[in-house]
């Protein structure tokens, strides 16, 4: 396999633009014969759908069976405490916002949200389970205050709100993530965590939990990949099984909570579309002269309604013509809220393999913050002498693993896409050949969007 560096490189020479972008060094440049890694890619794909055309429909339910570990009360009130602490220190993270250096490759509240959560705790949620229980900054500040005023939330949260307000939350979240011109800048960030700290603890008082559950919209996010992970609860014991297993037993889910999680994928597909030249292109840019994140504000606020639209329309309409090829009168609607869980492994590969690069830069960053988080020459780590390198992306051997690594989180995660479609496909109309007929719009849409995973981990990224 041959790498080419030169476009690597010429990539690297545009980063002082990105100085104050969300993440460092988001890819890198593959001129390879990547045609070979991704037809294997979609290969595999494939040949998951034809096995399960033609094995009895029960497999792919038993794949997501769990399997009980030990049996385990729930708590009684530590994660409220874990909580508190987590409040604790995201307002210390804030206060060095405003204090500390304005380097976000120095200062720890941009290294803390964009790299270790939004990268690292992200993952983890989706890989291992929901930490979000104990780690979530407003339960246990909400429960204290709750516990000492004595009173209840004084509203009721409305019922024909749904998940909209989530969902407008985390489509400004997404927007400020790719659109803004400087969303790492710490006092700028700090201001944003901090306000947005507050103001959710506001609606969890007035509102109560269940503005938690339908309006915040990282609480959601962290909800819907807390049931991807390979751990969780069922019937009182701590369990394992396959990513996905829980999301395997829930059934039909509310419409806006399903057009949250079509919204993860499509946000997240549009994080690295906006970022390539092809998107440069389409703008009218020469990547090798990218006048600045300021210039493409409004293109990118555009892109990312564009592609998150076409992304459900596309969607929803497989969905509808596989109920129509099966026969059933299920409508648009009630398709999406049974299939969109199995949209969750998709994109949480699309946000491993889309940030691996990113984590692997600036998580050396995290450890100096760590070391000397008041910014005083301490080295709490004993780290000594330690230098940042991206001297990894330079050799063919370290790129090659790092492609295979994101090439396979992108396949893996479509192939248990597939499974947990059939699987619920199965249980709902009764039969495989059904369920095979009800999917074959859904595989194809599921073929073609691997092949696009796997083209964009591979194309030249030019901000």
């Amino acid at each position: 396999m041959r790498i080419h560096i030169g476009l690597l490189l010429i990539s690297f020479m545009l980063l002082p633009d990105t100085g104050l972008a969300h993440a460092s060094e988001q890819g890198f440049v593959l001129l390879l014969p990547t045609d070979i890694y991704i037809g294997a890619g979609v290969a595999a794909v494939v040949l998951t759908l034809v096995l399960l055309a033609f094995l009895p429909g029960w497999v792919a339910a038993r794949l997501f069976r769990p399997v009980g570990i030990i049996h385990r009360p729930r708590g009684i009130g530590l994660h409220h405490v874990t909580s508190c602490l987590s409040a604790l220190l995201l307002w210390a993270l804030v206060w060095r916002g405003f204090t500390g250096a304005h380097d976000p490759t120095v200062n720890p509240l941009p290294l803390f949200v964009w790299t270790l959560w939004w990268v690292g705790l992200v993952t983890l949620q989706g890989l291992l389970g929901d930490h979000w229980r104990y780690t979530n900054p407003w339960t246990g500040p909400a429960a204290v205050l709750a516990r000492l005023t004595g009173s209840r939330a004084p509203l009721r949260y409305p019922a024909a709100l749904g998940h909209g307000p989530g969902i407008v939350i985390f489509l400004g979240f997404a927007s400020f993530l790719l659109a803004d011109p400087a969303p790492a800048d710490p006092h700028w960030l700090a201001s944003v965590v901090g306000g947005y700290w507050y103001l959710t603890l506001m609606g969890v008082t007035l509102f109560g939990p269940r503005w938690l559950l339908r309006a915040e919209a990282l609480s959601i996010l962290m909800r819907c990949y807390g049931r991807m992970g390979l751990f969780g609860r069922a019937r009182g014991r701590i369990s394992a099984g396959l990513w996905g297993w829980q999301l395997s037993s829930l059934g039909r889910v509310p419409l806006g909570l399903a057009l949250f999680m079509v919204l993860l994928l499509g946000c997240g597909s549009f994080d690295g579309v906006n970022e390539t030249f092809w998107w440069l292109a389409v703008l009218g840019i020469n990547p090798l002269e990218f006048p600045g994140r300021s210039a493409v504000v409004t293109q990118n606020l555009i892109g990312l309604a564009l592609a998150n639209a076409a992304l459900i329309a596309v969607f929803a309409t497989c969905l509808w013509l596989g109920e129509r090829i099966a026969g059933t009168r299920r409508s648009a609607g009630d398709a999406l809220r049974l299939f969109a869980p199995s949209i969750l492994p998709i994109a949480l590969g699309y946000h491993l393999a889309h940030y691996l690069t990113s984590f692997l830069v600036d998580g050396q960053y995290v450890l100096v913050a760590l070391s000397d988080p008041l910014g005083r020459g301490d080295d709490l780590l004993n780290l000594g002498p330690f230098f940042v390198t991206t001297g990894f992306l330079n050799t063919p051997a370290t790129v090659k693993a790092i492609w295979l690594t994101q090439a396979g989180a992108v396949v893996l995660g479509h192939v248990i896409a597939i499974l947990l479609a059939h699987a619920q496909a199965v249980r709902a109309y009764g039969s495989n050949r059904r369920a095979v007929l009800a999917q074959a719009p859904v595989a194809a849409f599921m073929i073609a969007y691997t092949f696009f995973g796997l083209w964009l981990l591979a194309s030249p990224r030019g901000i």
